[in-house]
């Protein structure tokens, strides 16, 4: 019968295998259940390890999830939005054996990536594909990380589904999993071509225009030529960032509120010096690999939290807005983290009812006066398509000086990041930043500069849904779902939330 070791620590220059041999001196084989980094002895960082051990006659069990299916006669259910949560959504639906049709105003991952690099090359920018929209949604040109603090059943069945087209097996067992931007980009066209080949739909370049409605209930949805599908259950997927439609929801009598939400800048350093930081003469440690570091600090008198978010080792800053007139910062890296640079959003919280009252839109409203102020301050100071940025130790002195080279394609301007912010976000990030560099040291330097702005950090709306049906408080038969409609934050948080809310219909 198997055994399960937890707590396992290994040094650097020691072997699982021997510790295993040691524990188990019969196993014939085992399997990892988790793996995490312990860098917090100055002088021994380990790898810790949780395993499952099998004697000479066991296999590690082939991992199956059996799942209910339904003899169902209805219309296809509609889903808006082919991010995470639309198409683990989709997956979900055909497996139960309930027909899908997903609409999606951007193009397929292909056709997306090349609108993407002439907006970076050329500032360019496509509308409908852009690194919010199209096939993916804004995770597809993310750093890839699957790290959730939500307690969610549906976890191993996203990220088994992942392997499945193509992730690492890593992920399963990882405490920080990541697939990386470039794997991403291959993974999505896999579960897409699932999709269809199990009957399910996907209209790509096809923007819904309008919900149909009865009173207090949807019925279908119409495109933006005319057509008219027909359905009574509709998944409303749309992503962070689908402005438009939010305001046409409201329009329509859809129940909405305000939510609290982040914003700040995005800081990058050197990804050595963050080594360095974090593991000290280990830095460079083959069985280390690239450093990562995650930072808090609360005002306690204020209520108003400063911290890390979306940290991405060896990875990129990139130009992620949506409008023509708006810029907007966000990070990624590819599978091997191989870029010289280090980069995470650092954001203030923002609290809607202390800062908008009733004003439903003031946190839309707020993020699109900073994302246009920072395009027009890029374009004053000569600037095409580059993102404004200041070095740290300027941001805290409140100085311009010189722009450091850095990752970001689209190219870099030095502008006064810490005039363009709100005079209370820049207070909180200078009190954050000097917190920071109490834990780790070396945080504030010359090294690093800051990127602008860093809007995006989750949506700052909700949709509001019942919490047993999940259906739309205003209009039975509608589903938000996912990072937009205000229910997940991130890659898996938001595909075990269009999971979930496929087996609701279901």
């Amino acid at each position: 019968m198997s055994q399960i070791f937890h707590n396992i620590k290994i040094g650097l220059d020691e072997e699982l295998e021997d510790h295993l041999q040691w524990m188990a001196p019969n196993y014939s084989s085992y399997h990892i259940l988790r793996k995490s980094v312990d860098a917090r002895r100055r002088h021994s960082p380990q790898i810790v390890f949780s395993v499952e051990v099998f004697s000479e006659n066991e296999a590690p069990p082939k991992v199956d999830f059996d799942i209910d299916r339904v003899a169902y006669s209805g219309a296809p259910v509609l889903i808006i939005g082919s991010g995470p949560a639309g198409l683990f959504a989709a997956l979900r639906l055909l497996e139960r054996g309930i027909p899908c049709i997903v609409f999606e105003q951007g193009s397929s991952t292909e056709q997306r990536m090349k609108h993407i690099n002439r907006y970076w090359r050329y500032g360019e920018l496509n509308s409908r594909n852009n690194v919010c929209f199209g096939e993916g949604g804004a995770g597809l040109y993310s750093d890839g990380k699957l790290i959730t603090r939500i307690k969610s059943p549906h976890i191993p069945y996203v990220l088994r589904r992942l392997v499945d087209f193509g992730a690492p097996e890593e992920i399963l067992y990882l405490a920080n999993p990541h697939v990386g931007s470039d794997r991403l980009r291959r993974i999505i066209p896999h579960i897409r071509k699932h999709i269809l080949s199990s009957g399910g739909q996907i209209y790509f370049n096809t923007k819904v225009q309008s919900l149909l409605l009865e009173p207090d209930r949807v019925i279908g949805v119409q495109t933006e030529d005319g057509a008219k599908h027909f359905s009574d259950h509709i998944i409303l997927a749309c992503g962070h960032s689908a402005t438009d439609l939010f305001e046409h929801l409201q329009q329509q009598g859809v129940h909405i509120e305000g939510k609290s939400f982040a914003l700040g800048l995005r800081i990058e350093h050197p990804q050595k010096l963050i080594d360095q930081i974090q593991y000290r003469e280990f830095a460079g440690h083959p069985k280390l690999g690239v450093a990562n570091y995650k930072i808090t600090h609360h005002d306690d008198k204020n209520d108003v939290g400063v911290y890390s978010f979306c940290m991405c080792p060896g990875g990129y800053v990139l130009s992620s807005g949506t409008e023509a007139d708006g810029l907007v910062s966000n990070g990624m890296s590819n599978y091997n983290r191989n870029s010289p640079y280090a980069n995470a959003a650092v954001v203030v919280t923002v609290d809607h009812e202390k800062s908008f009252g009733n004003d439903l839109w003031g946190g839309m409203k707020m993020r699109r006066q900073l994302e246009r102020e920072a395009f027009h301050q890029v374009q004053k100071a000569g600037g095409i398509r580059q993102l404004p940025v200041q070095k740290i130790t300027d941001f805290i002195d409140g100085k311009l000086g010189k722009a450091l080279k850095g990752s970001c394609p689209s190219g870099v301007l030095p502008l006064r990041l810490d005039e363009l912010l709100p005079p209370t976000i820049t207070n909180y990030l200078r009190e954050g930043l000097e917190r920071f560099s109490k834990t780790m040291p070396e945080f504030i330097t010359d090294q690093g500069q800051f990127y602008g702005v860093e809007t995006r950090t989750s949506c700052p709306l909700r949709i509001t849904r019942d919490k047993t049906t999940l259906q739309s408080l205003s209009h039975q038969g509608l589903y938000p779902t996912g990072e937009g409609a205000g229910y997940a934050g991130g890659i898996t948080s938001a595909a075990c939330d269009g999971v979930r809310v496929a087996d609701a219909i279901f």
